[in-house]
């Protein structure tokens, strides 16, 4: 005689949301969010399109009301006007700009680099101290150390010369703090204890490790300290008394006289001087962009 086992039934499984439908139902875009991005957008571009009309304009014309809203056919000599300008001398402003620019970025990154690794990695006596004095620099104004900056600049022999407006700013506390504060994140501890295991010298830790983690937050950190040192106004303006030495700032200001205003010429040099802006972060974007999302996904 056979016995038989009563199963209960199975019930049927209730259908899960697949998680493609609830990511779009999350994220996506309302009209509403359309409209906000484009008028943003435009609103972004603006000041720059603002720009190139009143640059391609004759003077008469940028001070006509209404103002013009397309461009005219005078960019090219616009542009001839600025560039013979003797009394602003643009092209030796651009090229000490690079120069004076360039060198700062190289040097903030790579010696911000440097300390973010030590403070965020490397154990030595008084670091948080360190720390917290770095920190404190940055709420410091530059207005504050103005004048005792311009008396060593002037016990140095320094004045009206590029080293004036290089030296003081080859390295700074956000750098340091900007760095350190990602190589937390980015550098695990367990791969500097196997370059260690290797016999790699802290040096070399830095450089074949460090380094190439760093590089996402570094991206960022250059085109911040470019951008910031190319438009940079004050203190140039402080230590260049040279007209014939200047930085592109000085000779955009160098084409606004006290009795005329020539805004096309004016709007002409800006835009001059906001083309490597842009041809940096043309070049550099993609890197600077991943750099940005991949510090905030670590976060």
């Amino acid at each position: 005689m056979t016995t038989t086992t009563l199963r209960p039934p199975v019930r049927p499984a209730a259908k899960q949301p697949r998680d493609g439908h609830k990511a779009d139902r999350l994220w996506k875009a309302t009209p509403l969010t359309w409209v906000g991005l484009v008028l943003g957008v435009i609103l972004s571009l603006f000041p720059f399109y603002w720009m190139i009309v009143i640059a391609s304009r004759t003077n008469d014309a940028a001070n006509s009301w209404p103002p013009p809203f397309l461009p005219g056919g005078k960019l090219g000599e616009n542009i001839q006007r600025v560039l013979e300008n003797g009394d602003a001398n643009i092209v030796k402003g651009l090229m000490n700009s690079f120069l004076v620019s360039g060198t700062i970025t190289v040097a903030t990154v790579f010696f911000g680099s440097l300390a973010g690794f030590a403070f965020a990695k490397l154990r030595f006596r008084g670091k948080n101290a360190m720390l917290l004095v770095i920190l404190a620099s940055m709420m410091v104004p530059i207005q504050l150390g103005v004048l005792p900056l311009y008396i060593l600049m002037a016990k140095l022999d320094w004045l009206n010369t590029m080293p004036s407006v290089t030296v003081p700013f080859l390295i700074g506390g956000f750098g340091i703090f900007m760095m350190r504060q990602y190589a937390e994140q980015a550098v695990p501890n367990e791969l500097i204890e196997a370059a260690r295991v290797d016999g790699c010298s802290t040096w070399r830790v830095y450089w074949h490790v460090v380094v190439p983690a760093l590089r996402p937050a570094a991206a960022v950190l250059g085109l911040l300290t470019f951008m910031e040192q190319w438009n940079q106004f004050f203190w140039p303006f402080v230590v260049l008394a040279d007209p014939a030495n200047p930085t592109v700032q000085i000779s955009l200001r160098s084409l606004n006289t006290a009795y005329f205003a020539d805004n096309s010429q004016i709007f002409a040099g800006t835009l001059i001087a906001t083309l490597p802006l842009f041809i940096v972060f043309v070049l550099f974007g993609r890197q600077i962009i991943g750099g940005i999302m991949e510090g905030a996904v670590k976060s």
